[in-house]
């Protein structure tokens, strides 16, 4: 996943979820952040950011927050990336050899999941696609705040295993260097109960890295998980 007309600034202020200060080139500038999330721990006052202009005229603001940097890690903290990021990882065949439909948004039931597919074998199935961008002492961590929505995406994966789909949970891990990854107990410990009950249902669990520079992020590795 590529990115267009990148700079580089100092984070100054968040006034709401949607956007934020940013000093580039020694003035201020109010940026769109591309992530909903709190991420405390990596908008701090000072903290090295990248941004990625756009031309659009009908936009209210000139730019984009897609990467933070996090003492040496870089952190690409784009929301939009990792269903992205997913299919172009799928659709180079390293999710299943044999994929022949790779369907994103797709509703059964009730449910809505983030992607739905096929394979020559006759196999089909959901994904459901995590970011992850917080990280503690080398672990990567999810969620990073309470997460009912995560929970019911869980057990709505848990309804398809038992239905006969196969059903999958990824969990993209935008930064590189991590030396595992693990639900974070301490902040939703409903979440990792149920994913562990996931897991044991049958639901296929991965987790993927990612190396990521302010212009570009790709999946790259696999992150070892800890549950």
């Amino acid at each position: 996943m590529q990115y267009q007309q990148v700079r580089k600034g100092h984070f100054l202020a968040r006034p709401n979820r949607f956007i934020a200060q940013v000093e580039l080139d020694g003035r201020t500038e109010t940026v769109h952040v591309k992530n909903t999330g709190r991420c405390r721990e990596l908008l701090v006052p000072g903290a090295t950011v990248y941004v990625e202009g756009s031309d659009n005229p009908k936009r209210k603001t000139k730019y984009d927050l897609i990467a933070v940097e996090k003492g040496s890690l870089l952190i690409n903290m784009d929301a939009q990336a990792p269903n992205h990021l997913f299919a172009e990882w799928a659709r180079a065949g390293k999710f299943r050899e044999n994929l022949t439909l790779l369907r994103p948004e797709t509703t059964w039931g009730n449910s809505r999941f983030d992607f739905y597919w096929e394979d020559s074998l006759g196999t089909r199935g959901f994904v459901e696609v995590k970011g992850v961008t917080l990280e503690e002492e080398g672990l990567a961590l999810f969620p990073d705040a309470p997460t009912e929505r995560g929970v019911k995406h869980l057990r709505e994966l848990i309804a398809c295993r038992a239905a006969g789909y196969e059903a999958a949970v990824c969990f993209v891990v935008q930064m590189a260097g991590m030396k595992g990854f693990s639900p974070n107990e301490r902040t939703h410990p409903a979440f990792g109960a149920a994913l562990r009950e996931a897991r044991d249902a049958g639901v296929e669990i991965l987790v993927e890295g990612c190396t990521v520079t302010p212009e570009q992020v790709e999946i790259s590795h696999t992150v070892p998980l800890f549950l």
